[in-house]
């Protein structure tokens, strides 16, 4: 049985993280920064109601950065564009990237490949042949139909974003790759188990970034109380794919920052979008 699972591919994912350069914006004066807001706003804004994918501005907390642009886009060449649109902004002097990720949204499909592949192994199908590929197309062809909605989605409304990349272990003593491909499945359907239970207080995209980025996957969780967050991700460390296969990057917690309420972000007017 061949080891990989089939995944289905949608959305193309960047996370781009800055840090304002506001010493240097406080320097220019008050028309300036009126007609870099007002541009601010109206290009973002538009970005926001894109018919290609969304985009979203977040506020992000602590020392990481200052701003979180999060773009879902159909493919890479819009993705693409969507950035550059960023970089166009006369705002973007005073916006100091911090790093940045990219990647697609990704569904693994543990159960259904290990079904599809013991039927096809049990009918006399040759894997890689002609006729295993085109069993394979057919099968991940429909998925994605009913799939869709999952694989394009909306950008989620709620007002706090958790994003992370993580990684599977590869190291000497432990590496989920050699681990068979059943036990991996045993183990990804627990660890979906454990999320279900969140279901409705949190919103997960998972995209996967390999070859795309340093990291194997990106986690975003969206949710209206960030402590949602800290009680779904301890209560994953305990469950097998994570307590012994996973590694985690850095976190970034921010909160949700409407284009029309940008100018107001950029004149410290924390309350009037919703910040304490």
């Amino acid at each position: 049985m061949p080891p990989h699972p089939l995944t289905l591919d949608g959305s193309a994912v960047l996370h781009q993280m800055f840090r304002m350069r506001w010493a240097a914006w406080r320097s220019i004066d008050r028309s300036q920064r009126a007609t870099i807001k007002e541009e601010a706003r109206e290009v973002l804004g538009s970005m926001e109601r894109d018919p290609r994918g969304d985009s979203a501005l977040f506020s992000t907390i602590g020392h990481k950065g200052d701003l979180l642009i999060l773009h879902f886009r159909r493919d890479f060449e819009q993705l693409n564009r969507a950035e550059l649109a960023v970089s166009a902004l006369r705002l973007s002097e005073f916006l100091e990237p911090t790093t940045s990720y990219v990647s697609v949204v990704e569904l693994g499909l543990y159960d259904s490949t290990v079904k599809l592949y013991e039927a096809m192994l049990d009918e006399g199908v040759v894997p890689d042949s002609d006729e295993w590929k085109a069993g394979l197309r057919a099968r991940t062809d429909e998925q994605a139909a009913a799939m869709a909605p999952r694989l394009y989605p909306a950008m989620p409304p709620h007002k706090y974003l958790c994003f992370y990349p993580m990684d599977k272990k590869r190291g000497e003593q432990r590496n989920w790759y050699s681990v068979a491909i059943e036990d991996r499945r045993r183990m990804m359907r627990e660890h979906g188990l454990i999320g279900r239970r969140f279901a409705g207080r949190v919103k997960q995209i998972i995209s996967g970034s390999i070859g795309f980025d340093d990291w194997e996957w990106g986690v975003d969780l969206f949710a209206d109380d960030p402590l949602v967050f800290k009680q779904l991700i301890y209560e994953m460390r305990f469950d097998e794919a994570s307590a012994v296969y996973a590694l985690f990057g850095p976190f970034y917690i921010s909160l949700r920052l409407p284009a029309s309420e940008f100018g107001k972000w950029l004149d410290f007017d924390a309350p009037a979008f919703g910040l304490p």
